[in-house]
């Protein structure tokens, strides 16, 4: 059995609202095991036999049927999650800036979009693998800060998510074995 991490992309902004007890119920139909969900900003860990594209196609397809909405994932070994967290150069957030990392399910995309930030004025990121990428913003700037203008572009919104470095240490908290 192989422990994941799934991030959703979208939830809980911009009209589409799923309230977590709700998702962990549709879930029980799919073959996924040990499902918890975290904060409500659409983070959840889980236990499968399936591979990482197979969780990605299964818990699409339920959020899709589900809830009606396009919906986009990206999926991670759970001790993957722990190996970013530990590979961020940037501190935990303090008064004056906030770190990011922004996750890809095609590391195609993800690098396109590292290139293009890197050229960004005043933008500071650090590639820490095909799926991940780390970044600060200015606290209370995040929204107005160049990279996430940049990623928040529509050519990224399937593939891309991005999660505060905080909620990262959660995730991966959650998904550490008992």
């Amino acid at each position: 059995m192989n422990s994941y991490a799934v991030f959703l992309r979208g939830v809980n902004v911009g009209g589409v609202t799923i309230r977590m007890a709700e998702l962990k119920d549709a879930l029980k139909s799919r073959p996924f095991s040990a499902v918890k969900t975290l904060l409500a900003s659409g983070n959840v860990v889980l236990s499968s036999e399936l591979s990482p594209a197979g969780v990605k196609k299964e818990f699409e397809a339920c959020l899709r049927e589900a809830f009606g909405y396009d919906a986009w994932v990206v999926v991670l070994a759970a001790d993957r999650v722990s190996e970013l967290v530990a590979a961020c150069p940037y501190p935990a957030d303090d008064k004056t800036t906030h770190t990011y990392l922004t996750l890809g399910s095609d590391a195609d995309v993800l690098a396109e979009l590292y290139e293009a930030g890197s050229a960004a004025d005043g933008a500071e990121l650090t590639m820490l693998g095909p799926e991940a990428l780390a970044w600060l913003a200015p606290a209370g700037g995040t929204l107005d800060s160049p990279f996430s203008k940049l990623s928040s572009k529509p050519k990224y919104k399937a593939s891309t998510t991005t999660r505060n470095l905080r909620t990262m240490v959660k995730v991966r908290d959650a998904a550490a074995p008992a």
